[in-house]
């Protein structure tokens, strides 16, 4: 898949920009704070409906502007695909394709692959489970509807069953109810996770290793309540402690994927070098798994990804990203250097980008062969 073009109206501190890419590596030059990150997001926010950070839809709509407006025009599968987003303040957000509007926004995900390195990925590390269930949630909605939808459920569900503890219902034969909509959800969201993490877990070792050495060993394994018993039993036998504590603490949204690095836990252990190796290879072992379980190559968005890293990582991540298996590359960095070898590494088609103060222009004319 490669995003040809993409035209931004007032979206973060981007007031207007219209962008024709290369299909092979693009890269954004700029001092921090100057729109660098702001141009991938608008990427990422095309592909998920929403943005990388934690912002609300109004919050990514520019100062003062009555709405937002994004579009990017894609090749994927031999075939042309245009796909837009609007966003008003006080409204809805309207995501089109091809010009005929989605009657549900979860019918986008999964249409257009993508994979975004960012310095928010510490989260990932330092963060709460959320952040963890977050990132399975990304990589196996992509690939699979079911789950997708299991998803939705099982948060309805959930918080139809937290409301009734809430206020006190006493009522056996409601909350029997409402179980078995989130036990039905649970079990399809429990084994899809739990095989991901089976398949996707020597494609974390792998990339790892090709970063930091083979000194260095990391696993990854799934924390559920369900690995010890079906959600059902779970529910039943802590029902009254939910009443008194106010909300349902068991259950696949308390999930976790538990992350070591010989033999620990790299939340207590990992320097900031290792931490950010780990959140590299987890993003580029979600791009292969992507890749391998969808039609479609992801497109890679590298965010000021060098920074807090030894000279022998850096090598080899720009090693490791200038491979054949990556299709379209956006990066950003505040100077050339990083970016320069890469493009050497790959050689061909590039595009440079310099931003700032929220305008984006080509430092080229036009993009060369």
């Amino acid at each position: 898949m490669v995003l040809n073009s993409v035209n931004i109206l007032n979206f973060k501190n981007i007031a207007e920009a219209q962008l024709r890419f290369s299909p092979k590596v693009n890269c954004l030059i700029g001092n921090n704070g100057m729109g660098k990150t702001n141009i991938l997001d608008a990427i990422y926010y095309l592909s998920f409906c929403r943005s990388f950070s934690t912002l609300t839809d109004a919050a990514v709509i520019r100062h003062e502007a009555p709405f937002a407006m994004l579009q990017g025009n894609y090749e994927r599968n031999d075939a042309q695909e245009q796909v837009s987003i609007s966003i008003q303040r006080g409204k809805r957000k309207v995501a089109k394709r091809n010009g005929k509007e989605y009657k549900r926004l979860s019918q986008h995900i999964g249409l257009l692959p993508i994979v975004m390195i960012s310095p928010m990925d510490w989260d990932l590390i330092r963060g709460a489970g959320e952040e963890r269930r977050k990132l399975m949630d990304m990589i196996i909605s992509q690939g699979n509807p079911v789950y997708l939808d299991a998803l939705i459920r099982y948060g309805k569900a959930l918080e139809q069953r937290n409301s009734m503890i809430k206020r006190e219902f006493r009522d056996t034969l409601l909350y029997e109810t409402v179980e078995r909509q989130m036990c039905e959800s649970a079990a399809i969201i429990h084994q899809a996770r739990a095989q991901w993490i089976q398949d996707f877990e020597p494609i974390f070792m792998r990339y790892y290793q090709a970063i930091a050495g083979e000194a260095e060993q990391v696993n990854l394994s799934y924390s559920s309540h369900l690995n010890d018993a079906p959600l059902e039993q779970h529910l039943h036998a802590t029902r009254e402690r939910d009443m008194i504590l106010g909300h349902t603490t068991r259950g696949i949204h308390r999930d976790d994927i538990v992350l070591m690095l010989n033999g620990y836990n790299m939340r207590q252990t990992g320097s900031q070098g290792q931490c950010k190796t780990y959140t590299i290879a987890l993003r580029l072992a979600q791009f292969d798994f992507l890749k391998q379980n969808n039609a479609t190559t992801p497109i890679l968005l590298l965010d000021d990804i060098f920074d807090k890293l030894d000279a022998r990582r850096v090598e080899r991540i720009v090693s490791v990203v200038s491979r054949d298996q990556f299709g379209q590359i956006f990066i950003t960095d505040t100077n050339r250097t990083h970016l320069d070898e890469i493009i050497s590494h790959l050689g061909g088609d590039h595009a440079m980008f310099h931003v700032e103060d929220g305008v984006c222009a080509p430092i080229r004319e036009e993009v060369q062969p």
